[in-house]
């Protein structure tokens, strides 16, 4: 007769990051994994690689979904060669030290997509996630919609759960269990470490999710609400993904206003949701919200009360290995640019002067699902030239881009005939983006280019894993 005994599980609480990185066998060499809803506020990374340091841990490859201002200590963390390179997009100071030089491997830049199948197909293999956790119980099930640190969509975490090795849960709000409703369950996550605070909610709204207020640049989004009007695709059902630069935000109240003028009533907005977002839905203009990243508190609140507003992993948003996902399903993609050249391909991960200050994000993504793909960019920033001969840096290829849309004219992708043909006659002032070049130039003068060395910092890879473009150390 078999012994039977009832064994209550007790949790996975344990004090301290350190005991979880033991328990985790964490050693010199290894990735870790962390995802980036808190963005500018997360206080999630800085601890744990202190932590990490402090264990005399070395040679770590780090594979965050994205790096921002906040994470700039990180830097004397690559310096004591605790941290070997950075597998994930970098905002802001890290990338800016790439661009210098810092790192003695390429930062490799994928997608959200792109990030996803990377894992799925074993080119980016994790050892251990740490997840920043809003809300978690004993046993591992985690949620964003409430608490002191509340982000919201955990979108990028899911991946992040689902491939590594091992899940440590970092939480500023233990709940009793179950922590219902979950977004991550308890199979996935091994430890759970509860602190003191996680992250500061109110810095996830920073750099490029405030909306413009610059009148030639609120120019522009009119402009776009025009060209997606008068597209073919204006009608109901109608769906769409605004990008998080200020642009594109501004972009969004326009055509809001053109929806309810038309009487037109859509199927969903993607991507990173905002309160103008959560707004269309209450006034019911949009069916729904699919949230991969909640980008304002007002997001935040409305996924945890809006039933049609529905978080969704970044893998159901953009991967081109799953059986389907979202961006495919996109009518109309509004997204920003550093640089456009004259074969549309589009630049948003280095500035004109060849930095690397920004990631990737769903930009190429979204361009190759999105029936139209509208690029937002004032024609010159400065003194310099938005529309160039050829980008500096390819992140999107210009096959996946059908409209620039500038403060003093609208260029249409000569592959996309049928759409010149629909935006004519329609008060847009369409051009050639030759032309665009011509007119920036006349107010900015051709620039020196910048200088670049024949090292390689940064490796673009585009969604399906091939390498599109490399990004030289700035001289």
């Amino acid at each position: 007769m078999p012994s039977i005994g009832k064994r209550r599980e007790k949790g996975k609480i344990v004090a301290s990051l350190e005991e979880a990185f033991r328990l985790a066998e964490v050693r010199d060499g290894m990735t870790i994994s962390f995802h980036h809803h808190l963005r500018d506020g997360d206080l999630v990374v800085n601890m744990a690689l202190d932590v990490l340091a402090g264990m005399g841990i070395r040679d770590l490859v780090l594979a965050p979904s994205a790096l921002f201002p906040v994470h700039e200590s990180l830097l004397r963390h690559v310096r004591t060669g605790v941290i070997r390179s950075i597998e994930g997009s970098v905002n802001g100071p890290v990338g800016r030290a790439a661009s210098e030089g810092l790192f003695s491997s390429p930062v490799i830049l994928r997608s959200h997509g792109g990030r996803v199948r990377a894992m799925q197909a074993g080119e980016l293999r994790v050892d251990v996630a740490v997840l920043a956790a809003p809300v978690a119980d004993a046993m591992g099930n985690l949620s964003g919609i409430s608490g002191p640190s509340a982000c919201g969509s955990l979108g990028y975490a899911f991946t992040d759960a689902r491939y590594a090795d091992r899940v440590i849960a970092v939480t500023d709000n233990l709940v009793p269990y179950p922590a219902v409703p979950f977004s991550i369950p308890q199979t996935l996550v091994d430890w759970v470490v509860p602190v003191e605070s996680i992250g500061v909610p109110e810095k996830i709204v920073s750099g490029t999710l405030r909306v413009t207020r610059d009148p030639l640049r609120l120019i522009i989004a009119e402009q776009v609400a025009k060209v997606v009007e008068e597209s073919g695709l204006f009608t109901d059902g109608f769906s769409m993904q605004a990008g998080a630069g200020g642009i594109s935000l501004a972009a969004s109240a326009f055509i809001r206003e053109r929806m309810k003028a038309a009487g037109i009533r859509g199927s969903f907005i993607s991507g990173g949701i905002t309160g103008r977002s959560v707004e269309m839905l209450e006034e019911g203009l949009f069916e729904s919200l699919l949230d991969v990243q909640s980008f304002d508190l007002e997001a935040v609140a409305s996924l945890a009360s809006n039933r049609g507003h529905a978080e969704m992993s970044a893998s159901f948003y953009a991967n081109t290995a799953s059986k389907g996902c979202v961006v495919d399903m996109l009518d109309a993609a509004v997204l920003g640019a550093t640089q456009v050249d004259l074969d549309f391909n589009v630049n948003v991960n280095t500035e004109s002067d060849g930095v690397l200050l920004h990631g990737i994000g769903g930009h190429m993504d979204t361009a190759a699902g999105a029936a139209v793909t509208v690029i937002v960019t004032p024609l010159f920033r400065g003194r310099m030239p938005m529309i160039v001969d050829s980008v500096l840096t390819v992140t999107t290829p210009g096959q996946t881009v059908d409209v620039v849309v500038t403060e003093r004219g609208v260029a249409v992708n000569p592959l996309r005939k049928d759409l010149l043909e629909n935006l004519r006659g329609k008060g847009i002032p369409l051009v050639e983006i030759g032309d665009l070049k011509k007119m920036a130039e006349e107010f900015t003068g051709i620039p020196k280019a910048p200088s670049f060395g024949e090292k390689i910092i940064g490796i673009v890879e585009y969604r399906d894993g091939t390498i599109i473009d490399t990004i030289r150390q700035r001289i």
